[in-house]
């Protein structure tokens, strides 16, 4: 170590021997001086301290820590150090492993789905101006001429008396011979009839009726859409009562995604639910309420048995 200190002392004065020497030169000629001598100062001093290192013996006893033990001369060998563990800025997140199959097959759902929507869109009629006493029966018999029905919705508008449809066909080719429907009088009025610009969305089958009594049971069954949540069942209830006849069954349905809420209203008679039809567009609470014909019954609610 002596010597190593030796060698960095003489190595400093040398530096700044060099400094004060070429200060000086700079000062007084502009640095003509270190242009025309071919081997400056600064490279001696450089060369005089590579020969300095070259003396130095490697093995000397003060290049050797003090754990350095002369019996296993192996423990320093490159091979016994760790590796560095390489680390990225992602490192502290959790890796996820990625399903490119699933990936693609949600891709392919998707555009699946939308393919299917747009075919249906193109099967699928708009007819408005209906008349109140028009049933979804009536309607799709009106069309069936142009080809198979496969659904029929009617749909009450609280803008006017008159309501509007969705007529959807097998094939293309019905909706397109539709068309040619439009102006024709059913019950009192022209129906109008247009290209449709939107899919009607599927009914589980689940809630269809079952059976004739079931079927029955949809005749005297209204639905009714756009209820605001401070309305309860029993003002449901009255408002229909009051304008249409007894009530057999209601049913009221909500949830915390909707600002509004929904009811299936069964009436003791089947003409009740058609003057029910009219309500659409009346006030219930603060808003108008829209009045359609159910395409599902209202099934009793089934009573659990107490576990004794």
């Amino acid at each position: 170590m002596a010597a190593v200190a030796e060698i960095a002392s003489e190595a400093a004065v040398a530096a700044k021997s060099n400094s004060n020497t070429t200060t000086n030169k700079n000062d007084n000629n502009n640095n003509l001086d270190s242009e025309r001598n071919p081997k400056s100062e600064s490279e001696f001093t450089v060369q005089k301290l590579v020969d300095m290192f070259t003396k130095l013996n490697p093995l000397a006893k003060e290049f050797f820590p003090s754990s350095y033990n002369k019996n296993n001369p192996k423990q320093f060998h490159i091979n016994n150090f760790p590796v560095p563990n390489k680390q990225s800025a992602n490192d502290n997140f959790p890796k996820r492993r990625r399903n490119d199959f699933n990936q693609g097959r949600r891709r392919l759902n998707g555009r699946a789905y939308r393919a299917q929507r747009e075919d249906s869109i193109r099967r699928t009629v708009y007819v408005s101006d209906i008349d109140q006493h028009v049933t979804e029966e009536r309607l799709a018999g009106l069309f069936s001429g142009c080809g198979q029905v496969v659904d029929c919705r009617i749909c009450g508008d609280p803008r006017s008396v008159l309501r509007f449809a969705f007529v959807e066909f097998a094939v293309e080719q019905g909706a397109r011979a539709a068309l040619n429907l439009g102006g024709t009088m059913l019950g009192y009025y022209p129906v109008r009839v247009l290209p449709s610009k939107t899919a009607i969305l599927p009914v589980n089958p689940t809630f269809l009726p079952q059976s004739e009594d079931e079927r029955e049971m949809c005749t005297r069954t209204v639905y009714c859409t756009n209820i605001e949540k401070k309305v309860s069942q029993a003002e449901v209830k009255n408002f229909f009562e009051s304008i249409c006849g007894e009530v057999t069954r209601l049913r009221l349905l909500g949830d915390h995604v909707h600002s509004t809420r929904i009811a299936f209203v069964e009436f003791a008679m089947a003409e009740s639910a058609i003057v029910a039809l009219n309500c659409s567009g009346m006030v219930l609470g603060s808003q108008p309420v829209r009045v359609s014909p159910s395409k599902t019954p209202v099934r009793p609610r089934v009573t659990r048995l107490a576990l004794h």
